[in-house]
């Protein structure tokens, strides 16, 4: 009860935040139709939930367009702060009880705050690249809890972007925003063609390193200094034979038991962080 009169006290500064309570409100209604790519992208928001996704988000200076929190849900004592900083940044603030926040939270253990956020959209030229720029190109990735481990694994090895070619799982999809930790927001990310995409890698003089268990050469034998693009394949099937065919080099990691290929996320972070030795990052 302190901390529910206690978010009141910070967001005196307007009008009290309008309190729902009914599981048939609009809102809630339209909350949980959000989980859906369809109805996110014909709205053109997604929902970041968690209070280290919704930090992030701000702290990139992303735009929250409604803020929904329930305290009785609060892991923590620094909520409020986040919720005056959602406020003092334009986003519409908007409580839930308790069974309405659990009704609209994708996940299993809520943590009180969820948030809606503009989609965009970012081209291949957008992307700022220094001298040496090191990408991560992935393919057709089918999970949402890979590609945004994929996202958290490239921030966290200082990649320059991450380019999600002919992308089967959407980029908004709320699991991506929770497995990725919010680096979505800190990472920049394009979605584009492969041909586009191998097109833009060329006419930059970016070396095309692929992935793949048919290949000859280890990657712990392959320098992956200078203007790079690790290149990573889906789940099921590996790389296309787009990549395979167009790759300046081929790389395999050593399986030395029975299974033959990885789980793509894993073999990115393996990858990535060879580069990241070789690179003296």
């Amino acid at each position: 009860m302190l901390r529910h009169v206690y978010v009141y006290s910070v967001c005196s500064v307007g009008t009290p935040p309008e309190k729902i309570t009914s599981l048939q409100n609009p809102r809630v209604k339209q909350l949980v139709k959000l989980r859906d790519r369809r109805p996110r992208d014909a709205a053109g928001v997604f929902m970041v939930e968690g209070y280290r996704q919704i930090r992030r988000a701000l702290e990139k200076n992303v735009t929250l367009q409604e803020l929904y929190f329930s305290p009785d849900w609060f892991l923590g004592e620094n909520e409020n702060a986040l919720i005056k900083q959602a406020e003092e940044s334009g986003a519409l603030l908007i409580e839930l009880s308790k069974d309405a926040f659990a009704k609209v939270a994708y996940r299993e253990r809520p943590d009180g705050l969820l948030a809606l956020a503009p989609q965009w959209e970012r081209s291949l030229d957008d992307l700022k690249l220094p001298e040496e720029p090191f990408l991560l190109v992935v393919e057709a990735i089918e999970k949402p809890g890979n590609l945004g481990t994929i996202l958290r694994s490239a921030d966290a090895a200082g990649c320059d972007g991450v380019i999600v070619c002919d992308p089967v799982t959407d980029i908004f999809n709320p699991n991506v925003v929770r497995a990725s930790t919010g680096v979505l927001f800190s990472v920049p990310l394009v979605v584009a063609e492969s041909e586009q995409v191998h097109a833009w890698l060329k006419s930059k003089n970016i070396r095309i390193v692929a992935t793949t268990p048919a290949a000859e050469q280890l990657y712990t034998d392959t320098d992956l200094r200078g203007p790079m693009a690790v290149i990573m394949g889906s789940e099921q099937y590996g790389l296309s034979d787009f990549w395979l065919q167009n790759a300046d080099q081929p790389v395999r990691i050593p399986m030395a038991g029975q299974a033959d290929s990885l789980n793509v996320a894993m073999a990115t972070i393996i990858t990535l962080f060879e580069a990241v030795r070789q690179r003296g990052q």
